[in-house]
């Protein structure tokens, strides 16, 4: 079968913000590389890695720039012999970069070829000059430890806030299972069997005959921004992964929460997408609706670089499959004890209205209204705040119901004018932001070996 297919039977049901990237000011400050030894991450190891700070609290540092949460995924053997062509869009500028790659559900080592980076031209298409090889302990292959993820080496490369990244690599030989994130919202590429390891460096992207809207492997960019750069973490599910938006045009509502916050100063922060569509709070089969937030919190919100803030914005999907609301309370506690444990801030919200199917029975509806009605008069007491997103976009005249023109039309998720409402409603004020940028111009990129 092929590999779009696949995807497509799957996931078929589930339905450039920035126009330009952060202004190179005239003065560059030159950073010397420092490559290091291939990087296993296991847990929370990654966070205590990636989010240490150097001695000058204000100097360069490494951010999560993009960030995916996987979940058990395709058959390896479909893979196998294939190149692959990950393409994401980087929340920060930067002079460096780190790639982390993942297998965490195979049950056996997962071996990866001849990974290189490189700027989008267009499609499955390369910008010229702009690729450079990802090495992992001075190697271009690694082999990837059952349940493991990796990061790379510190690769020379700008990396532009707002400018499309693809980051290729092959598959040399089959694996059990390969961590996937199915709703991406945007168009990545598989080569055909056949075409070979040299399909990777290949600028004209003629050897990747087959686009999906999935990424495989790919699990997270860090890049070394010029000043220190702090990063929120946004967590959830198919609502915060997306579906309702348009493909490709990265008009989510975490990348128009990325927008309020790009101009904004010491606002600014890195906006992390750990949204998993059909996820929720409470429990479900990992392979159909992933982890729940709890399962996944030390790799997706600790393991971001920079990460001080969560945003939990779920619990559609356990009223829909019958739980309580005195559980989703009792998990939203959990979950914001956890977080403040860890030493971040954590924000609730209320859960967005919904008529349809099994999130709009009266059960689902009278639930909602009662975890909401918590939410605003006590969720504060066991957060650092809340964001109203309910009633945001709810319709005036039906609050159980989505606003019309905020309806992607089936009733559950939001259309790109519903997200753009969503990131309007959080209270930026509340935010940690990034003290660093709070007196500095538009980021000065960091160069270490240009391109």
């Amino acid at each position: 079968m092929a590999v779009g297919s696949l995807i497509g039977r799957s996931y078929g049901s589930l339905n450039s913000r920035r126009t330009t990237a952060v202004v190179m000011a005239t003065a560059l400050l030159t950073v010397v590389t420092a490559i290091g030894a291939i990087g296993v991450l296991g847990g929370s190891a990654s966070a205590q890695t990636a989010s240490a700070r150097p001695a000058d609290p204000c100097g360069p540092a490494w951010v999560t720039a993009w960030q995916t949460s996987p979940q058990p995924g395709v058959a390896g053997a479909l893979l196998a012999g294939r190149a692959l062509r990950m393409v994401m869009t980087p929340q920060v500028t930067g002079s460096e970069m780190r790639v982390r790659l993942s297998n965490r559900y195979g049950r056996g080592p997962l071996v990866v070829s001849a990974v290189s980076a490189a700027a989008v031209d267009s499609g499955a298409a390369l910008a010229l000059g702009t690729s450079r090889p990802v090495y992992f302990g001075g190697s271009q292959s690694v082999t990837i430890p059952p349940g493991e993820d990796v990061a790379s080496d510190p690769v020379p490369f700008v990396a532009e806030a707002g400018r499309p990244l693809a980051v290729s690599m092959f598959l040399p030989s089959a694996a059990d299972r390969v961590a996937t994130h199915p709703v991406a919202m945007r168009t990545s590429y598989v080569s055909e069997p056949g075409a070979g390891i040299g399909a990777v460096d290949a600028t004209d992207g003629s050897a990747f005959t087959t686009s999906v809207a999935s990424w495989f492997v790919l699990s997270g960019v860090d890049v070394l921004a010029p000043r220190a750069e702090n990063a929120v973490v946004l967590v959830g599910d198919s609502i915060t992964d997306g579906v309702g938006s348009d493909q490709d045009r990265d008009d989510r509502w975490p990348d128009a929460l990325s927008e309020r916050l790009a101009d904004a100063g010491g606002l600014r922060m890195s906006v992390i997408n750990a949204g998993i569509s059909a996820n929720q709070l409470l429990g479900g089969t990992p392979s159909q609706v992933g982890d729940t937030p709890a399962a996944r919190f030390d790799r997706d919100v600790l393991g971001a670089a920079g990460v001080r803030d969560v945003v939990l914005h779920i619990g559609t999907n356990d009223l829909a499959a019958g739980r309580s609301a005195a559980e989703i309370i009792a998990g939203l506690v959990d979950f914001g004890a956890r977080a403040r444990g860890a030493g971040l801030r954590v924000f609730l919200t209320t859960i967005t209205p919904s008529t349809t199917g099994t999130h709009g029975t009266p059960q689902a509806v009278a639930g909602r209204e009662a975890v909401n009605a918590w939410i605003r008069a006590q969720g504060a007491a066991h957060a650092d705040g809340v964001f109203d997103f309910a009633a945001a976009v709810a319709d005036p005249a039906d609050p159980a119901r989505l606003r019309p023109a905020y309806d992607s039309g089936d009733g559950l998720h939001l259309s790109p004018t519903g997200y753009r409402a969503m990131a309007a409603a959080v209270r930026t004020e509340g935010l940690t932001g990034s003290p660093c940028l709070s007196d500095t111009d538009p980021a000065r990129i960091a160069v270490s070996g240009g391109r």
